[in-house]
Order: C-alpha cells, then structure tokens, then sequence
C-alpha cells in the first residue's frame, strides 16, 4: 500500500512539475514577445546605430549627418558597378552599397540602384550607353582576364550618376593612382567612398557659391590655360577672373556709415589665385594684396621662382633657365616662406616624347623620364594630400620654411629620395637624357616645393607704408590680420596648366603624351576647400579606414593545410560534442 501510495505521489509531483515548467515556458515566451514589442517602440523614437569596428568605418563624419538630415529633395544614384567581375571590385560595390545604406540610415532621401551597362543589350546600344556615359564624366576601366583561349578584356563603368533637383553629376567611383597596383587603388578608392559620395551631394546641393577669383595683369595664365580647373571650381565656387591694376578696392567692399562716418571694409573674395605669373608686381597692386590678407583673404599662390621653356628646348636642344624676378619676395619671406631659384631635378619624372632617330623620313619617337618634370607622391597627412594621386609638374623648385615662428607651417608636397637642385641661371640641354643617371648626384630627398602658412599674419608694410599709399580713405591701414587666414605656396605655376588637344583643352592632370591621369586637378580642388573653410569635406577626407588584406604568399603556401583545416575542425567538434551529450545521457538515465 505504502508503496502504491509513493509511486502515486511520484506521478503527481512530476504532473505539478511539467505544469510548473509549461506555465513558466509560457511566462517566458509572452515576456520575451513584450519585450521585443517594447524594444521596438522605443527604437521607432530613438534612433541610434552601434559601430564595432576599430576604425569605425560605419560611422559617418558630423558634417556628413548633418547635411544628410538637411536633405529636402530625392538624391538619386545609378550606379553602373554591377555584373560579372573580379573579387576585388565586388568588394568596391560592397562597400558602396553598404555606405549608401548608411546614407540612408540617417535620410530617406537617399535612393539608388546598381546597374549593368553591358546586361541585355546588342553591342550597337551598348556601344551608345558607354559613349553617352564618357560624355557625362564617368572614366572606363578596362579589365583584363587571362583565359584558354587568349585574353579576354572588359570595359566597366566604376561610377555613377547622381541627380538631385533636376541638376547631374558624375561621381568617380574608382580613383586612379599610377604609383598604387589594383588592390591598393581599391583599397585608397573605398576608403575615399564617404568623401567622394559626400562631396557630390555638396556639389548638387550648395545655393550660395564662394566667390573665388584668378587674378590677371602680370602675365598669369590666361583663361584658356586654366580652363578645365575653372570648370571643376564652378561646381562649388563663383569663379571670376580680376585685374588688380593698383585699384583700391579690387579684392574688397566699402562702404561708409553716413551716421558715423566710419569706413566698412570687407574681402570680396573667399580665395584668391595666383597663377604663373610672369612679370613683377608694383608696390600698390602688392600692398593691395597684403591688406586682403590682413581681413582674412586667402592666397593660392602657384609660382615659377625661375624662368624656363620647353618650346626652344624642343627647336635648338637646350634652354637657359633665368630667374623669374616677380617683386614678391620681401612679400614671401613676411609670411613665412622663401622660393628659392633653382630647378630640380628628380629620377621619379614624367617622360616627355624625344626623337631618338628617323626610319626613312619619319621620326622615331620615344617617351623618356625629363628629369626636370619631377612626379611628386603626397606622403603628408594633411587632409590637403592625403590619399591624393601623384602630381605631374613642369620645372619646379624648392621652397623653404622662415620668419614668424608664430605661423604655422606645413609642407604639401616634396619630392622623391632622388633629387638633385641646380641654381639658375644655368643650361638645360636634352644632352642629359644621353647618358645614364649617376644617382650619387641626386642625393638630396624630400625637398619641400609647396607649403601651406596659416595663422594671424603681420602686414609687409607695417612701419614702412609710402604716402602714395595712404592718400585715400578708403584704404584703413591694417598691420596684422584681424583674423587668421591661410596662403598655400607651390613653386610651380604650371601644376594648374592643363593641355590641349585638336579638340580643346583636355581635363587638368591629363597627359596626352603617356594618357595618364595625375592628381593635379584634386590638389587644386582639396586647396581651394581649405582655403575657403570648408573644413567638413576636409574632416571626411582626413578619416583612416584600415582595409585587412590575407596574405597572398601565405595563402598560397599553406593553401591545403587550411583547407583540411576547415574541412576537419568543424567534424572533430561535432563528434565532441556528440560523445559528451551521449555520456551526460548515459549518467543522468542510468539510475
């Protein structure tokens, strides 16, 4: 009976006890069910996102937020980067897509689709949607796959077209380096994704430009010859071109308070350029300058200290290089610099076509590095340069840092470890291509030829102003900048220069000659965003995003044991944990 009674017992407290686990089951369920639900409340009335990343790559710049949540229109992206191509630009559309779903994290505004130029079409259409998408700025990249039956090659378009208000603009998805291989352009263009996206927003988004001028009268280039950059600045700036010609107010407004009678002085102009120019400055246009940067004003000045040509360096053999006497350096040396008269040369140059010999009557033509037309690599981390494309310049200098210890100094750009200076006057001959470069020679490197001063500036003319200079009331003498301002030096006038072709001018950077493209025209871009504050797209810029490749050799040579590796691993673990389960199962029913 005892026993009856037990066993009857046994069966009630294990019914009480599924009870008890089923009611607590369900307890935990509609918790669990609440709980999301309330999650979610809270969610749709606060927004925030979690970045784990070291880097925190997924996490937009203030400045990008910002503008993002300013948005009042539909941004629309079509972007020609999808179809069958390498691992590595699949890993650019990746990031791409990702950047823009964060984009749109923070704006609904923000729509995009990703399209195959090349999907469904005959090659008649193909051939006119990759024409129209040149003409619209998108640059194609050829690839090149090593098949059975030969080489097979294929056009893409790493870019898109971005619209906003009925206004367009090409965004370049892929940016070009002539000294990175294909990984690290990649890994450079992801990096770039948030900037470059951000950038062309700006551009179709901004109402009021800053004006910019280029200032004319001393023999600077001519429109012309800075065509393509004027094009790219009209984009984000009011672009004018100005001839001081010692008028008072040129560079800036006036007007007087008839109340008071005080005189109301402010700069025109968000930047200035200077281009190339070739003849001396007068005292007047110079003071007008000075008291431009006094107010705030901000100079890009792109000078050639000495004087050289490559017209009768191609007729007669040589050339004489003398120095270019502008007036400007009592000017330079107050605000924190001297440009120096000398040329350099360096062994990481651009090549120029030389003819080596005739066949028949033609002449044969060869491209060989000019050692006087340095290629100068940014390794500044200056958001200025930084991840910037190599530079093509034409005759350029050095520059060395003075003066006031309290303006701040920051050299751009330098040269290679293979450099070798040569005071002017001195000849230029082609002579030199004739013989094989000693490198003892060239044993200068790094030697700085642009560089940006920033800070409160003191005027030349204080202490010395002449009486035909304070004549007017206008004028409102200031000796030190009322607030601080900033002035990029570079020692050649020709970095902003762009070519030509039976067609026109072609884009600035561009060279016929080797038909590549170098990073003059974003040098110029990136100047003139500092100079006129534009610090968000420079905060953006400036961001590292670390990309963690595998090491190919390794790969490569330890290929079979990570592929046992994976392969074994995951069954030695299942089998582990099946004689574990089946051993705490045999001891807990055993008994």
């Amino acid at each position: 009976m005892n026993t009856e009674n037990t066993i009857v017992n046994q069966l009630k407290t294990k019914t009480f006890t599924r009870k008890n686990v089923r009611k607590a089951n369900i307890y935990q369920l509609v918790f669990a069910f609440l709980f999301l639900i309330l999650i979610n409340i809270i969610g749709a009335y606060l927004f925030f996102r979690l970045d784990l990343t070291a880097e925190k790559r997924y996490t937009l710049s203030k400045s990008t937020r910002d503008m993002l949540k300013n948005l009042d229109d539909v941004v629309y992206f079509k972007i020609y980067l999808d179809g069958d191509f390498p691992a590595s630009f699949k890993r650019l559309q990746k990031e791409t897509k990702e950047i823009l779903n964060e984009f749109r994290a923070y704006s609904d505004n923000v729509q995009y689709e990703f399209i195959n130029p090349s999907e469904g079409k005959d090659k008649r259409e193909t051939g006119m949607l990759y024409n129209q998408l040149k003409k619209k700025g998108i640059e194609p990249t050829q690839l090149q796959n090593r098949t059975a039956d030969g080489v097979d090659t294929k056009v893409i378009f790493p870019g898109a077209i971005v619209t906003y208000k009925q206004r367009e603009l090409p965004l370049q998805l892929l940016m070009s380096n002539i000294n990175l291989q294909q990984e690290e352009v990649i890994n450079t263009s992801i990096q770039s994704l948030e900037y470059n996206i951000a950038s062309v927003i700006r551009k179709l988004k901004i109402e009021k430009k800053p004006r910019v001028a280029f200032i004319e009268g001393h023999g600077e280039l001519n429109q012309d010859q800075v065509f393509s950059i004027t094009q790219d600045l009209s984009a984000f700036y009011e672009v004018e071109r100005l001839k001081i010609d010692g008028q008072i107010n040129c560079l800036r407004n006036f007007a007087l308070d008839s109340v008071t009678g005080k005189a109301a002085i402010w700069n025109k102009f968000d930047a200035i350029i200077i281009a190339k120019p070739d003849s001396t400055f007068s005292n007047k246009d110079k003071f007008i300058i000075d008291q431009y940067v006094m107010r705030g004003g901000n100079i890009l000045w792109l000078v050639d200290p000495v004087f050289a040509a490559m017209d009768s360096m191609y007729v007669k053999g040589e050339t004489i290089s003398i120095v270019n006497d502008l007036n400007l350096n009592d000017m330079f040396f107050r605000y924190g610099v001297r440009m120096n008269t000398n040329l350099l040369q360096d062994l990481n140059a651009v090549p120029i076509p030389i003819m080596t010999g005739k066949m028949g009557n033609q002449p044969q033509m060869q491209l060989i590095p000019w050692f006087y037309f340095p290629i100068i690599t940014p390794v500044s981390e200056n958001p200025i340069v930084k991840n910037l494309n190599s530079l093509k310049t034409e005759f350029i200098s050095s520059i060395d840092t003075v003066g006031d210890p309290s303006i701040q100094k920051t050299v751009l750009l330098s040269t290679s470890r293979y450099t070798k200076m040569v005071n002017a006057p001195s000849i230029i001959s082609l002579n030199i291509l004739k013989r094989q470069p000693d490198k003892r020679e060239f044993g200068l490197n790094n030697v700085p030829v642009a560089v940006l001063c920033e800070g409160n500036f003191t005027s030349l003319y204080k202490d010395r102003l002449d009486a035909d200079m304070d004549t007017s009331s206008m004028i409102s003498f200031v000796e030190k900048c009322s607030k601080p301002s900033r002035m990029i030096f570079v020692a050649d006038g020709d970095i902003i220069k762009n070519q030509f072709s039976k067609q026109g001018p072609l884009p600035l950077g561009y060279d016929k000659y080797n038909q590549m493209n170098f990073g003059n025209k974003d040098f110029i871009m990136n100047s003139l965003n500092y100079l006129c504050n534009d610090e968000s797209l420079m905060q953006v810029r400036a961001r590292d995003v670390k990309i963690r490749l595998l090491d190919t050799t390794k790969i490569l040579r330890d290929k079979f044991y990570w592929q046992m590796f994976n392969i074994a691993t995951p069954l030695v673990i299942i089998i582990l944990m099946g004689g574990v389960l089946m051993y705490i199962r045999k001891r807990k029913y055993s008994n």
